[in-house]
């Protein structure tokens, strides 16, 4: 049960003009072995220019795809030999101190196994569910006989922060106002906020890191005349870079503070450490700085007549290192899921000699309300992260990464056939499912 090598070939599909792509790949290159150790390895990925639309970032930039073939090849590979999807990742997961494919130490703070055993254990991996769950807004007039019960698990790891040498820092300004006690905290800072929280995480760091009440923080926020550059909400980096700056200005704001300074100011750059990009003979390098870590598992019900699936419950766990705001966590979470069901089962790009034959809403369908997974649980763990603020790590794209590979398993136990193409449309599913009928008549 343990992996001796894994050969690998991966593809993408630039477009007219190399924006991120070749970035996307370096992430694809890197975890498409999973996140496991792996003594032998050989990976050739290209990137090809097209004349289609260019490929831009997109949740997960690279590990998404990564994750979909490690994780259904672990999938496969469990039930070849015989041993539960959960163990056999146990037996494989990296640990603290092995080695990354490209033979360099993962960076500390390793919590692959346990997220794992996390999430099977939210689960109750071990236990089959007996019931099948029928949902009248899929599968309309549904036969009861024709609904099918499966249930699937994956996991992986992402990068936090940017990689393969790009360049990276984030700078924070705090000022203390007060005479005899701090009475009021400035904090300035360049974090773009696009709904997922990022200010209210930043101010309560700016608290913590003054040893002040949430109350008493203001933000001045991305005005470029009196807020230092603070690089882009991506990357899953925000948390992780913003809280190490905000800590470095507070500590150096505080001791001018003590030093009777009114008001007392401190402008910090928070500098990782450093990145390497692979070695062109080799593929030798340090890629990335820290990583976070996830695991799924998925229970569904799929209609065998007419291709539908409902995904009525997903387990999703990760290692946030520490939860500066928990309740935005869980909406980091339930909106990755949905993402990734997207990804996973409806949305279908379609470009015809270069031209896009779906442009509209209406025809490139989005998840909706009534299409969204039954239900989201989400366990936050907390492990710290030896270099993040308080013991923080990112988490924002994880969650999209194993989902599309445990939903392809849940689809395999349900159905029996395995699935290697996404999205699962519901006339793919069909005709998958006609041609092992007829494949087996």
């Amino acid at each position: 049960g343990k992996i001796t090598a894994v050969s690998a070939e991966a593809y993408t599909n630039s477009g007219a003009y190399m924006y991120t792509s070749t970035k996307v790949l370096g992430n694809l290159h890197l975890m498409v072995t999973g996140p496991y150790e792996v003594p032998n390895a050989h990976i050739d990925s290209y990137t090809i220019t097209t004349n289609n639309v260019p490929g831009g970032a997109f949740r997960g930039f690279g590990g998404p795809q990564g994750a979909l073939a490690a994780e259904t090849q672990m999938n496969k590979l469990a039930e070849v030999l015989g041993i539960d999807p959960v163990e056999l990742r146990l037996r494989n997961v990296l640990r603290e101190g092995r080695l990354l494919t490209v033979q360099t130490p993962i960076p500390p703070g390793v919590s692959m196994a346990e997220v794992v055993s996390g999430c099977a254990e939210k689960a109750a991996w071990g236990a089959k569910a007996a019931h099948v769950a029928h949902n009248s807004l899929q599968s309309l007039p549904a036969n009861p006989k024709a609904l099918r019960h499966g249930r699937g698990f994956a996991c992986a790891l992402k990068n936090i922060g940017f990689s393969f040498a790009a360049p990276e820092s984030c700078d924070a300004i705090i000022e203390l106002h007060g005479k005899a006690e701090i009475e009021r905290v400035v904090l300035r800072h360049a974090a773009a906020e696009v709904g997922q929280g990022t200010h209210s995480a930043l101010r309560q760091m700016a608290a913590a890191a003054v040893g002040v009440t949430v109350e008493r923080v203001e933000l001045v926020m991305s005005d470029t005349a009196v807020t230092p550059n603070s690089g882009s909400v991506s990357a899953s980096r925000m948390t992780f870079m913003a809280g190490n700056a905000i800590r470095g200005a507070a500590e150096q704001a505080l001791q001018a503070w003590t030093n009777e300074e009114r008001p007392a100011i401190a402008h910090y750059t928070y500098v990782p450490p450093r990145t390497e990009m692979y070695d062109a003979e080799t593929g030798v390098c340090m890629p990335n700085f820290s990583y976070g870590y996830v695991a799924e598992a998925v229970d569904l019900t799929v209609d065998v007549e007419t291709g539908h699936i409902f995904v009525e419950r997903v387990v999703c766990a990760d290692d946030v290192g520490k939860a500066v705001n928990p309740q935005i966590i869980e909406g980091q979470i339930e909106g990755a899921v949905t993402q990734g069901f997207g990804y996973a089962v409806m949305e279908d790009l379609q470009v015809r000699n270069g031209r896009i034959q779906n442009p509209y809403f209406s025809q490139y369908l989005i998840p909706g309300i009534k299409d969204i997974p039954g239900r989201v649980d989400s366990v936050i763990m907390e492990i710290p992260n030896p270099t993040g603020p308080w013991g923080a790590r990112g988490m924002a794209e994880m969650p999209l990464l194993p989902l599309a590979p445990a939903i392809i398993a849940a689809l395999h136990d349900a159905t029996g056939i395995w699935f290697d193409e996404i999205p699962l449309l519901p006339y793919h599913v069909i005709a998958k499912l006609r041609q092992h009928e007829a494949s087996t008549a």
